[in-house]
């Protein structure tokens, strides 16, 4: 427990300084590093990485996206850079038939885009706006990462009643009380939050109103997804008899055990706060 603790407060003050750097390329670059990170470990768990060529595609389409989304003009670079790495993989296929199979190619295409394109998204929400840029970030990753909190609470707290496991198969320790409980602590905690925020901004002299209806429900969005994203990354796990995707977090485990979560909250956040106002 206190490694994990060490852990996470380590995570929390490099999180915070990337925060302070959003607007500048820092930001960019620790988006790459975690996706081509996250990649490294999906290709390790399934024994990809000794295609090398492959691999070598994949990593600079997760290294090149975070720069490509932010500094490039209109989407027909990304469209003609993408397809590239695609015709390579699939030239890189041709000329190795011997040794690599489809299922394998098709699992890396997968997990790059699996991997890349939702951490582009914070990409995204940093630009949605000027103002609340920050803020949108930090409420992806709460809505990512508090469901575990309020799961595990929950659970400790129903010990005394009985339990009904989620996914026994998967994630044995996971209940629907201790779900439930964690979707309705990210709903609570998206409200707090926007109420600390709409005061702090106002000291600022930004006066805005927050939707907190919208913003409720988006929690409980948040909240269900993290679940799926969690649990999507155990049967991956599970199916190639892993128990972490890797050590880069003592007591945590890797960067895909950490920001699993992260990978079906960010596309959504994205997407909602393209189409709804939360702050007006």
């Amino acid at each position: 427990m206190v490694t994990r603790i060490i852990s996470a407060a380590i995570g929390i003050a490099i999180a915070i300084v990337v925060l302070i750097l959003h607007s500048t390329p820092v930001f960019n670059l620790v988006v790459a590093a975690l996706a081509v990170i996250m990649l490294y470990e999906l290709l390790s768990a399934n024994k990809c990485l000794q295609y090398k060529f492959h691999s070598g595609v994949c990593f600079a389409f997760a290294a090149a996206m975070p720069f490509l989304l932010e500094y490039t003009e209109g989407m027909e670079i990304i469209y003609i850079f993408g397809t590239s790495c695609i015709l390579l993989l699939f030239a890189g296929s041709i000329a190795k038939h011997k040794e690599i199979t489809f299922e394998k190619v098709a699992y890396m295409f997968t997990v790059t885009l699996l991997t890349t394109l939702p951490m582009c998204c914070l990409i995204s929400l940093e630009n949605a706006d000027s103002l609340h840029g920050v803020c949108y970030i930090v409420l992806c990753l709460a809505g990512a990462w508090l469901g575990d909190s309020g799961a595990y609470f929950v659970g400790t707290f129903w010990k005394f009643w009985e339990k009904h496991k989620l996914c026994p198969e998967i994630s044995p320790k996971k209940t629907w009380e201790g779900a439930v409980g964690g979707v309705l602590t990210v709903g609570l905690v998206f409200a707090l939050y926007a109420f600390g925020y709409q005061i702090v901004q106002g000291y600022r002299g930004y006066n805005f109103e927050v939707n907190y209806l919208y913003l409720v429900i988006m929690g409980f969005i948040c909240g269900v997804l993290g679940i799926i994203g969690d649990l999507s990354a155990s049967l991956i796990k599970r199916q190639y008899g892993i128990k972490d995707f890797g050590n880069i977090m003592p007591g945590h485990g890797g960067l895909m055990d950490r920001f699993d979560s992260v990978l079906f909250v960010a596309p959504f956040m994205m997407f909602v706060l393209s189409h709804f106002t939360i702050f007006k």
